[in-house]
C-alpha cells in the first residue's frame, strides 16, 4: 500500500479532496457521544465508512447512515475483522483516512504504530499506546516521525483540554519544563474537593460512583494507575522518556481489598475511613486540604499521590471534577502557567477526537 495517503485516484470527485473518510473502532460511551457530533455541522465534513465494536461492525453505508448505528451494532453486525474494516477505508476517495480509536484496548493500541507505518491517520481516546512501555512507546514515536502520517492524541489527557499540545509547542520554543504539577482525575477531583471530614469517605464514594463520577469499580481511580498514565503521556511530551516503573504511585486502597470482587469490595469499602480521616485531620490542622496531585520534576522525577496542600497551592481552590495542570518552566517561572477545566466526559473527550480529525484536512 502507498504510504501517502493524501493523494486521489485519478476518477475522485472534486469534492473528494475536502472530505475526511473515518472508520470508528469503539462505539461506547466515547464512540456514541462522537457519532452524535457526526450528525452536527461540524461533522459535515466527514464520511464514515465503518463502524465496530468489540465483536460487531458495519461497513454498509446505509445502515451507517442511521442515527442510531451504535444501538445497531449492539444487537448484532457483520463479525468483527479489522481487514474489511481498513479495506473500506482504502475504498474511499476522500483525502483524509483516519482510523478513530475510542476504545481502552491494549490490543487496539499495539497496532497504532502499524497503522501509521501504513499510511492511516490515527486518532485516539486510548491512552495505551503513550502510556505503555518505552519500548512501544519509541516504535510509535518512530512511525510518526517517519511518513506523512499523523497522530492526535488529545484526548488521552484532560479529555482535549490543552495542555499536551502546550507541552510540545513550548519544548519545540525552547522553554525547559521545570515542574509539572496538577490534579489528573475528574473522580480523584471530586471526592477529595468534596470530602471535608464530616461525611465518610467511603460514603462519598458511593455517591461518586451513583452519579458517574467513578468507575463502575472505583479501585481503578483509587489506585493511581490512571493518573500516573497521564502522567507519563505528559512526561513524553515534555521530553521525559521515562518507563511506567519510573513513576512512583500511591494506591489508596488497602492491600486487603485489592483483589476482591467488586461487590466485596463495597460492602468492605468503610476500611478506607480510618486512614483518610486522620490525613484529613492533620491536613486541616495546618489549614491545609487533601488533593490526590501527579508531580514531575525538571530531573525525572515522577510521583503521583495524596498530598496535603496550602491555600496558595492552585488546587487548593479546586472543585467539581475539573483537572488542573500547572507547569513551571524556564519562562513560567514567577507563577506558573494553569490549565484546568472539565477533564472528564464524554462529550468533552468526543470533541477532542473531533478536532484532532479536523486538524488533519
Amino acid at each position: 500500500m502507498n504510504a501517502v495517503v493524501a493523494s486521489l485516484p485519478q476518477d475522485a470527485s472534486p469534492d473528494a479532496a475536502k472530505r475526511i473518510a473515518v472508520v470508528l473502532l469503539g462505539t461506547g460511551v466515547v464512540g456514541g457521544a462522537w457519532l452524535r457530533l457526526l450528525n452536527t455541522p461540524a461533522g459535515g465534513r466527514l464520511s464514515l465508512v465503518a463502524a465496530a465494536n468489540s465483536r460487531w461492525q458495519q461497513t454498509d453505508p446505509e445502515a451507517l447512515a442511521q442515527r442510531r448505528i451504535r444501538e445497531h451494532l449492539d444487537r448484532g453486525g457483520d463479525g468483527r475483522d479489522d481487514a474489511v474494516l481498513l479495506a473500506a477505508l482504502d475504498g474511499s476517495d476522500a483525502a483524509v483516512r483516519v482510523v478513530v480509536d475510542a476504545t481502552a484496548s491494549d490490543a487496539l493500541a499495539a497496532t497504532h504504530a502499524d497503522w501509521l507505518a501504513r499510511g492511516y491517520h490515527v486518532v485516539t481516546a486510548n491512552k495505551a499506546a503513550v502510556g505503555g512501555s518505552l519500548a512501544a512507546w519509541r516504535k510509535l514515536h518512530q512511525a510518526r516521525q517517519s511518513g506523512c502520517s499523523r497522530y492526535g492524541d488529545a484526548a488521552t489527557v484532560g479529555a482535549g483540554l490543552p495542555v499536551i499540545s502546550t507541552l510540545r509547542r513550548l519544548r519545540a520554543c525552547g522553554d525547559a519544563l521545570l515542574k509539572l504539577e496538577g490534579v489528573f482525575s475528574g473522580s480523584l477531583s471530586w471526592l477529595f474537593s468534596r470530602y471535608d471530614g464530616r461525611v465518610a469517605f467511603s460514603e462519598l464514594l458511593c455517591q461518586a460512583r451513583e452519579l458517574g463520577y467513578s468507575e463502575p469499580d472505583p479501585r481503578a481511580d483509587l489506585s493511581g494507575q490512571d493518573v500516573a498514565r497521564k502522567l507519563l503521556i505528559l512526561a513524553r511530551s515534555a521530553g521525559f522518556e521515562l518507563e511506567p516503573g519510573d513513576v512512583e504511585v500511591e494506591n489508596l486502597v488497602p492491600e486487603a481489598l485489592r483483589a476482591l470482587p467488586l461487590d466485596a469490595f463495597l460492602e468492605r469499602a468503610g476500611e478506607l475511613d480510618a486512614e483518610l480521616a486522620a490525613r484529613h485531620a492533620a491536613a486541616a490542622a495546618e489549614g491545609r486540604a487533601l488533593r490526590y496531585l501527579a508531580r514531575l520534576d525538571s530531573d525525572g522525577t515522577a510521583r503521583v499521590g495524596l498530598q496535603a496542600v496550602s491555600p496558595e497551592h492552585p488546587a487548593h481552590a479546586l472543585r467539581g471534577t475539573d483537572n488542573q495542570f500547572a507547569l513551571t518552566t524556564s519562562r513560567y517561572h514567577t507563577q506558573p502557567l494553569v490549565i484546568q477545566g472539565p477533564g472528564a466526559g464524554a462529550e468533552v473527550t468526543a470533541q477532542a477526537l473531533l478536532g484532532d480529525i479536523l486538524a488533519l484536512a
